[in-house]
């Protein structure tokens, strides 16, 4: 840690601290910031329940207007969070403002404007689906433009933005969650296929019910453990009962220490439509599990998994696919102890103590520009 780092102060923007991927890389590349001697402060636009906290010493500011200032013109509310977050940046003056997703990629370039704060700016989910349509297309070429950084997870997103865009950005993963870096499990598997995330549509858990039960009669034994929660438990719920699996499928909820839950399972499934990096993913595999993933269009499976050598990828949506692969791995433990062994030399590939540096010296070259 250098002494010079006090002088600088770096901030995070994003809508709330909420439980999920993106949040969760805010909270440890803050702490990360704070521990090198960085000045941090989160600004999130709204706070929730059920969030991650900060490490002491993280100033938090709620950017969303008061109350008693909100118009029943949504134009008015707009420019009126406009100003208040332009009035942040002016009187906390971070030398450097990262945001991500969506629309908050707008406003910190926005708001920026006029301050000495440099506006970095990260797209974590499917750019497709963070800027849908021609109109936000063109803004964000527009607003990326005059970013003073930007961030990309996957080579396959620099094609969604003009040349410009995607020739400025760079590529920097998320840091590894320490708490899955462990010395991988070399007993006996249980005879347990494990999920994890949110139950919604996107998610595509129903892929999971429809291939298990294809295989329920071969595979007798397993069941299949879904950990999440989401607004589509019910239904999930009645497929399992539908599909005659009702009483091999558990769904927990939302635990803790999800590492300690499934790093002995036999099977990790990701079947989403669409993700950025999962997290859960990148978790999964550095547990060494022989993990099934769908080719996301961000390219975020590519990014993590080599078909074959690590894991098996399999196209967004098809079934009979889901069901070959589970198939093999469920078939042959040798090939899938194989896989789960290559799987976990991830660890060392996103450990945060060879990622977090990466976003240092980005940052630092941004501030020193």
């Amino acid at each position: 840690m250098s002494d010079k780092n006090a002088e600088k102060k770096i901030a995070f923007y994003i809508g709330s601290l909420h439980k999920g991927g993106a949040e969760r890389v805010f909270v440890n590349l803050a702490g990360y910031f704070l521990e090198e001697g960085y000045r941090v402060v989160m600004v999130t636009q709204y706070q929730k329940e059920d969030e991650y906290v900060l490490p002491d010493g993280i100033e938090r500011i709620i950017s969303d207007i008061e109350e008693e200032k909100v118009s029943a013109s949504r134009i008015v509310n707009f420019c009126r969070r406009l100003n208040k977050l332009h009035a942040i940046w002016k009187k906390l003056e971070p030398d450097l403002a990262l945001s991500c997703i969506g629309k908050n990629n707008f406003m910190t370039v926005v708001t920026a404007m006029g301050t000495k704060t440099k506006p970095v700016v990260s797209v974590v989910g499917e750019a497709k689906e963070e800027y849908p349509g021609r109109g936000m297309r063109m803004l964000a070429d527009l607003l990326f433009s005059h970013a003073a950084g930007i961030v990309l997870q996957t080579e396959r997103s620099r094609s969604f933005f003009c040349r410009k865009v995607g020739a400025r950005a760079v590529i920097l993963p998320n840091s590894l969650n320490p708490d899955f870096i462990r010395p991988r499990y070399e007993g006996e598997r249980e005879k347990r296929i494990v999920s994890v995330g949110r139950m919604d549509a996107n998610k595509n858990h129903e892929m999971q019910l429809r291939a298990f039960a294809a295989l329920k009669d071969k595979y007798p034994q397993y069941t299949l453990v879904i950990y999440g929660d989401g607004e589509l438990r019910s239904y999930i719920e009645e497929t399992a009962v539908g599909l005659g699996i009702a009483e091999r499928v558990l769904l927990p909820g939302v635990v803790p220490d999800v590492a300690a839950h499934i790093e002995r399972a036999s099977l990790f499934l990701l079947t989403s439509y669409s993700e950025g990096v999962s997290n859960a993913l990148i978790e999964a595999l550095a547990l060494g599990l022989p993990v099934i993933a769908t080719d996301v269009p961000s390219g975020g499976t590519e990014e993590l998994i080599r078909d074959g050598e690590n894991g098996l990828v399999i196209p967004a949506g098809d079934t009979e696919a889901l069901r070959l692969a589970m198939d093999r791995l469920l078939g042959d433990g040798a090939y899938a102890d194989r896989l789960g062994r290559e799987a976990a030399k991830i660890q060392e590939r996103l450990s945060p103590e060879r990622v977090n540096p990466l976003w240092k010296a980005y940052f630092e070259g941004i501030i020193n520009e």
